[in-house]
Formats: structure tokens, sequence, C-alpha cells
């Protein structure tokens, strides 16, 4: 017997399978790595290996082309020892910043606490500061954490003039993320100090910082959109992310930014066209006051950590956020979803298993799993540059990992199979299940008695003939492919199959393929047939009554979901009825309860319908409250429910709602578009006005009919105060409300 000459498509698609899919071997420990290594990461142990990483690509980023709109002045030693005391004296920093406005500086960021007069001259920088209005000052809010204290700004400025210059560090105290917003227990929005003198500059240039329309937690800046950090962002695990903070992409700039000392443009020693027109950071780069911070850029294996001023970080964060606001380029760092990450995190497990299984050699293993981390680092900084921050480290270890499970796997089968023991012609007669014996060539070497009886032909003539001589076309195929599987995988396979004997009748067959070895080291496969016809044949009808089953299941299930619908909803208009609304109601209530929110709840009823019915026909009143039940749709935000309750009377539910100013609103937009003009038939056109009643949780009341009759109250009201109108229940006298109780009765 000889191997298949000729190959079928599916025979080609098996071939390929060698090259373009692992085996099922190698399936397994690429996703049992990939799982452990994506496991250990969702506990944050990769975390700190992640972040620093991540850093070291920051240091091989290319520099950035000079700063030219940004400046700093700095405090450095030699200032404080010709100043001969700290904090600096007022008259002293006024007159500095008499100097820098009067060069003509845009803006200037004073980095430097000043919420205490140091004497003399408190008298005259407090006229600096109520005289430029271009002036930023610094104050601490207080944080949420042990270090729970605050700095007051300077006195004298405004707070349009002021910006927190509180940080966030991670938990490896490096600073790797931009706080810009900044919520006080009094729930007030404090803007960060790099943030305020960006915003200012932006405010001049023309461009306003609004809230983009995709989402509401992001904010568009000119050429660019800020998305907030989340705790689980990148590599980062359950991070804090109070505040508004961005994750920051560090960029280091050639030379670094134009520094002059205090000294410097006090002594006249600063050309006039070095401050004309920029934005002026004052700040403390003394290593003796302390204030510095580790970046991305501060750690470095071959040299002590160099920190960065805080002042310098201010202006790498000003610098950002302009060159993003104008010229757009990228401020934020982008990573993939999750899921993504995990597929990512597969991948190089799958391709680590892959090679180390077609390779085979621990030597060729360690040199191309090197390579192949250097590719992947590659890969990886290709990808930092265009800003996208990829899992490395999760990625790293799950192609070394990978490889060396393998590897040892494949010793081990190695040792196994040396052990194998020659079995098969002792015994394959003795089973009356019919079997067969092939070899990697597809060659039948062993067949028993069954066998030869199953197939109608004597051993000699299946031994010495071609599978395709035996088996129609398309069972050669199964057959051969299911040979082949087993020589690939390794594993035992289990197939069901259909032989056709020499007289033309069909059996299903369920086959066992397995891989044996004898003491020479050849690999046999044995394969055991066992004949399960009248088997299939019951699962053949088993099948047949379980679709009638399912079809039936789903007419019922139709059914019961249009039942549903019609008990829930207006027939005319398709609006939720009066009981969905009540469902609705209490839903809306019960979550405005949990959440401390407000919800309006609307009573309108049309005035001059009956009219209408009396003139044109109840067809024609029909078309008109279908329209008005369409339009009412349509002015209305999705989570917002609009139902018609009987009649010309509709019930419109507000959840969340945040002022009562808002439901002003949406009452007016109502009330104008029910007056528009309604085609009610072919030629005429009907116009009728709306009343309407409001009623407010909690303040109305917080039971669901109560606030029904609150608002039904008001409709009342809204209508003999002329109609075409609203009317809160609030703002109704309790003389009043008796007049309406009455009437009502």
């Amino acid at each position: 017997m000889i191997v298949k000459e000729k190959k079928s498509p599916k025979h080609i698609w098996s071939t390929l399978k060698q090259f373009i899919k692992p085996q099922s071997r190698v399936l397994l420990t690429s996703f049992g790595v990939a799982t452990c290594i994506v496991l250990i990461r969702l506990t944050g142990i990769l975390q700190g290996w992640e972040l620093a990483a991540l850093d070291q690509l920051f240091r091989w980023k290319p520099a950035e082309s000079q700063e030219n709109r940004v400046v700093i002045i700095g405090v450095d030693e030699e200032d404080l020892r010709k100043i001969g005391k700290y904090p600096i004296p007022d008259e002293i920093m006024a007159a500095l910043l008499k100097k820098l406005n009067a060069q003509g500086a845009r803006l200037i960021g004073l980095d430097i606490f000043r919420d205490l007069p140091v004497e003399p001259g408190n008298a005259e920088l407090q006229e600096v500061f109520a005289r430029m209005p271009n002036i930023i000052g610094i104050r601490q809010v207080a944080a949420q954490d042990e270090y729970n204290f605050e700095v007051s700004p300077p006195p004298g400025l405004p707070l349009e003039q002021i910006g927190f210059n509180n940080t966030q560090t991670d938990s490896d105290g490096i600073l790797r993320k931009n706080l810009i917003y900044w919520w006080t227990s009094d729930n007030k929005a404090h803007r960060s100090f790099a943030f305020q003198l960006a915003f200012k500059y932006l405010e001049q240039e023309g461009i306003e910082l609004i809230q983009s329309a995709n989402n509401p937690w992001d904010l568009q800046l000119g050429k660019t959109v800020l998305r907030p950090f989340k705790p689980n962002d990148g590599a980062y695990v359950r991070a804090d992310n109070g505040g508004y903070q961005l994750l920051v992409n560090f960029y280091r700039i050639e030379g670094g930014f134009p520094t002059w000392s205090f000294s410097d443009v006090l002594e006249d020693k600063v050309p006039p066209e070095e401050i004309k027109g920029r934005i002026v950071l004052i700040g403390n780069t003394a290593k003796s006051l302390k204030d510095f911070f580790s970046t991305p850029y501060s750690a470095n294996i071959f040299k002590k950590p160099d920190k960065m001023a805080g002042v310098e970080l201010h202006a790498n964060f000003l610098s950002q956020l302009l060159n993003a606001a104008i010229d757009g380029q990228s401020l934020l760092l982008k990573f993939w979803p999750d899921p993504v990450e995990w597929i990512w995190i597969f991948a190089w497990s799958s391709i680590g298993a892959y090679l180390s299984w077609r390779w085979r050699s621990p030597y060729l293993n360690l040199a191309g799993i090197l390579l192949l981390e250097i590719g992947l680092l590659l890969i990886c900084y290709l990808a930092f540059l265009v800003n996208w921050w990829l899992p490395l480290i999760p990625a790293s270890l799950t192609l070394a990992g990978s490889a060396i499970v393998i590897t040892g796997y494949l010793a081990h089968l190695e040792e196994e199979l040396k052990r194998s023991k020659d079995f098969l012609q002792g015994i394959i007669n003795t089973v009356a299940d019919p079997i067969f014996v092939k070899d990697r060539n597809h060659k039948w070497i062993v067949l028993n008695q069954a066998f030869a009886n199953l197939l109608g032909h004597s051993i000699d003539t299946l031994i010495n003939g071609s599978q395709e001589k035996f088996f129609p076309e398309k069972e050669a195929d199964i057959f051969w492919e299911q040979a082949e599987l087993v020589f690939l995988s390794g594993k035992s396979s289990e197939h069901e199959e259909t032989f056709t004997d020499s007289l033309g009748n069909t059996y299903f067959m369920a086959t066992k393929r397995s891989l044996h070895k004898d003491a020479a080291g050849n690999l046999f496969l044995v394969g055991v047939l066992r004949d399960i016809t009248e088997r299939k044949q019951m699962e053949e009808e088993l099948r047949r009554t379980a679709a009638e089953l399912t079809r039936s299941n789903e007419e019922l299930q139709t059914s019961h979901n249009r039942l549903r619908y019609i008990a829930y909803h207006d027939a005319l208009t398709g609006l939720p009825n009066r009981k969905l609304f009540y469902e609705r109601l209490m839903q809306s209530l019960e979550w405005a309860e949990f959440n401390q929110q407000s919800v309006a709840l609307m009573f309108l009823d049309l005035d001059g319908f009956k009219l209408i019915n009396d003139r044109y026909g109840h067809d024609a009143g029909d078309v008109l409250l279908k329209t008005v039940a369409q339009r009412l749709k349509n002015c209305l935000r999705g989570t917002d429910t609009v139902a018609r309750l009987a009649g010309d009377e509709f019930t419109v539910i507000l959840p969340a709602i945040a002022q009562t100013s808002n439901v002003a609103i949406v009452a007016e937009k109502i009330l104008a578009m029910v007056t528009e003009p309604i085609l009610v038939d072919g030629n005429n056109t009907a116009k009728v006005t709306a009343s309407i009643g409001v009623s407010l949780y909690p303040e109305d009341s917080q039971l669901p009919d109560d606030l029904v009759k609150a608002a039904d109250q008001a409709m009342y009201a809204a209508k003999e105060l002329g109609k075409n109108q609203y009317k809160f229940y609030s703002s109704i006298s309790k003389s009043k409300l008796t007049e309406i109780d009455q009437m009502e009765k």
C-alpha cells in the first residue's frame, strides 16, 4: 500500500494546517500559559514591570524640537544666596513680576506659594496682583488621603487666576499622569496650574473647552479630545483615578525649556525677545528646596535618578496641552481594550509554542525565542512612536513561557516513546471488532478478519490495493484525513464515519484511532471500528422530534411576546399604556431614591381635541393622537417615558433631572411641538394646544399616586389660566388646589 497519490482540496487543506495551525498540544499550552499570565496581570503583580518598561520606552523616544511658547524663570541656589532669605520677600517678587510684564510676557505662572505675606513689600505685591490679569498663582487643594491639607492661594488674586499644583504619582512614586481637575468636598471643580495657564492662553487664541458630543466625560480642546484616566487603563490595575487625570504622553524636549534664573531677570540679563509673547513660569529649581518629582525620564540603569523640577513638570504639562490643542499633537497614550490585549498575549504565546514544537531543538529554540523577543520589543517601540502602549511584558513572558513548556513536553514525549513495546500482531485477531493498522504513509500493514468481512474483500486484496479502490471518493477522503489528523496531533481520536462495502451497503461506524510505536521506533496508527448504524438511526429520529419541539416553542414564545406587548401598550399610538406607565414610574422613583436624583412627571391634556373629533370625525382624531404621540417621542430623551393614559391624556416621566429649569425647557418644547398644524386627512389640517401639569419627586411627593394626582391638579390649573401652558404643582396656592379638588369630585 502506498500513500495517496491523488489529493482532493480537503487533503491539501489538511497538509496546509501543518503550517498554519499549531497542534492541539500547542494550542492548549498557548492558552494555558496566556491565561496564567493574564490572571497574574489582573492581580497587579506585573504592573511595576510594565510601568518600568513604559518608562524605558519614553527614554528611548526621540526628543521633540524646543518649545517656543514657554519660558522658565528658576529660583536656583545662586539666587537664594543673593537674596539671602527664603521665602523670597514680596518686594523682590513684585519687582520680578513688573519686569516680566514690562517685557511683554503673555501669561505669568507663579509656581511658588504666596499664601502668607513676606515683608517687606506685601502691599506692593498686592498692587501688582490687582493690576496684572495675566498672572496665574497656585494653591494646594485638600486631597482625600493622609496628607489632607491645603495651601491657600495668593491673597488678592481672583479665583479665575488660580490653579492647584497637586500631583498624582503612581505606587512606585513616579508621576505619569496629569491631574487637570479636582473636586473638593464642597463639590466645586478646580483647574490645575498648568491647565489654567493653557485655558487662558487658548482662550486668547479663540479656542474653547467644550464637552465632547460622544461622551459627556470627554472634553474637546481645540484639535484634541481629553479622555479621563480609568483605574484599569493600559497596564494599570485598580489605580487611583481621583479627579480628572490624563495618562500623559511624556516627551523629551531637545535642550529642555528656555530657562533663566531669577537674578538674570532682576539684573536685566534676559533679552526682551525671550519673554515677549510667551508664557513665563516662575518656580523653584534649587535642589535645597526639594520641589522635584520622579518622571519616566528620571530612572536610569547607568546613573543616579534625575528628578524633574516642579516648574519644569508644569511646563511639560502646559506644553503638551498647547501642542495638542493648537497643533493636533497627540496628548494621550492609546491602548487596546482588555479583550484585544488578551488576544495579543495569546498570539505571542501561540508563536512561542508553535515554533518550539516545529523546531524541536533546545538550542534552536533559544536562539529563535531571543530573536522573537527582540522583534516583540521593536514592534512595541514602533507602536509607541505613534502613541500606542502595547502589553510588552505579558507578551514577552508568554512567548518565553510557552516555549519552555513545549520544550519540556517534547523531552518527556521522546523519553516515553522509547519505552513503547510492539504489541500489535499478537492480539489483533483475538478482537471481534474490525481493526486496521497503518504506517505514517497511510499504508495498511495489518488487518484482522472482521475488517475484511466489513468491506467484503480478502485481507490480501485490501493490503495490496489502494484505499480509493475500496471506498467511494468522499469516504476515502475522510478516512485519510482522520488518520492524518491523529498523526499530526499525536493524540487519540474518535470519529463517526460511513463505510460502504463491496455490495453497496453503507454502515455508520464509530472509529477510534490511536498512535503506537514499536521497539524500533516505528510509528503506527491503530484503528478500532464499531457498528453504530442502529444508534444513528435512533439519533436521527430524536433530532427530528427535537426540531419539531423547538419550532413549537418558538411559536409559543412569539405569541407570548405579542400578547405582552398588547397588554402593556396603547393599541392606537403604540405608547406605553397606564399599566406600563405605572411600572416605569415606580422604577424611576426607586432609581432616583437610590441615586439621590430628582424625577419630573408631566400630565398633558390636549385642548380642543373634542372639537376636532366633532368636526372631522374620529378617524381624524386618531390621526391627530398618533401624530402627537410621535412628536412627543421625538422631542424626549431615550431614557424618558411618554405614555397615553386615556383619550387625549398623556404622561411624561423625566428621570435624572438636574434642575427645575430643565423641566421648564422640556415643557416649552412640548407646547411648541403640539401647536404645529397636523394634517388629519387628505385636505384638512387641525391645530390643538396642550395644558401641562408638572409634579416633582421628591419635592411634591414620594408616592406614585400622589405625584400623578399633583401633576393632574397642576394640569387643571394650567387649563383655568387660559390653556396652552404648563404649571408646576409647587406654584399653585392651597386655595386653588382645594378648588380643583372640589371640581374633580
